[in-house]
């Protein structure tokens, strides 16, 4: 029986986005160890709709 890992994939979406009321959203998929990183993360992000680096959460 193979042992799962503490690596999952989450989901990051542009906080700026929403507020913006502009059509579409920026997300993001990438992966993160529970184990070190048990809250929710947040990372500056491109978002190619507003052409510029912003905030983007994870999602659940």
């Amino acid at each position: 029986m193979a042992k799962k890992g503490n690596r999952v994939q989450v989901i990051l979406e542009c906080t700026e986005h929403k507020d913006s009321g502009m059509a579409g959203t920026s997300r993001y998929i990438t992966t993160k160890n529970k184990k070190n990183t048990p809250d929710r993360m947040e990372l500056k992000k491109y978002n190619p709709i507003l052409k510029r680096h912003t905030v983007h959460k994870e999602i659940k």
